[in-house]
């Protein structure tokens, strides 16, 4: 059961992955929000490397390792999309000029916060709380970008319900079967929220039907 989760898992994610970088480049714009991106850049860089060479959680490093390595390379493939394509809902307040440097800047923080979370709770732990947590605040964020945006523009129904079921595996094995309830929790309201989430996007493409670049411009 821990294996057929941990890869339902993996397999979500993998799909989240692939449709944001296809949505990115399809619609020319970026698919994930930025700090949801930077927040789990950053998880998966820090305990994929860790595992990898590092032997954190043991000699063995399971195949959580692999997938987290193979989620940080799609990550790198989201952050090119958000770089390329996310001036166009910059601030036009604020100079282009400072795009990049808040790019870093976003980076660095979520960096230093994924480091902070393995100070404070070792390897084990860290990793369960600052997933669900940041898993939790990207369920809110995808629906913020929804609702900013008015469209499906970088938005499919197939990313929302792979996000979805890649949180929802996890969350019956660490919340439900190993029994943490700061991870059953999170990963309820992240069920409630992803839930949301499929609704507004499965009403507004029987409305719309689907991305229209005209529609999303206005």
């Amino acid at each position: 059961m821990e294996l057929f989760l941990t890869l339902l898992s993996g397999i979500g994610w993998i799909i989240v992955y692939e449709e944001c970088i296809r949505l990115g480049f399809k619609h020319k714009s970026y698919a994930m929000p930025l700090f949801a991106l930077g927040l789990n850049f950053a998880w998966e860089a820090i305990y994929g490397y860790s595992d990898l060479f590092l032997e954190a959680h043991g000699p063995n490093p399971g195949i959580q390792a692999y997938v987290n390595a193979s989620w940080a390379f799609l990550d790198i493939i989201i952050l090119v999309t958000f770089y390329k394509y996310g001036k166009k809902e910059w601030p036009q307040a604020l100079s282009k000029k400072l795009f990049a440097p808040w790019l870093l800047l976003v980076l660095v923080c979520c960096f230093a916060l994924q480091l902070v979370f393995i100070e404070e709770f070792g390897f084990v732990m860290g990793a369960q709380y600052s997933a669900f947590l940041q898993n939790l605040l990207m369920s809110i964020m995808f629906i913020g970008m929804f609702v900013k945006r008015g469209s499906m523009e970088g938005q499919s129904l197939l990313l929302a319900y792979a996000k979805w079921i890649g949180t929802l595996a996890p969350t019956i094995l660490m919340g439900v079967i190993n029994y943490n309830p700061l991870v059953l929790v999170c990963g309820i309201f992240c069920t409630i929220f992803d839930v949301i989430y499929i609704v507004l996007l499965t009403r507004t493409r029987k409305n719309i039907g689907g991305y229209h670049p005209m529609r999303a411009s206005r």
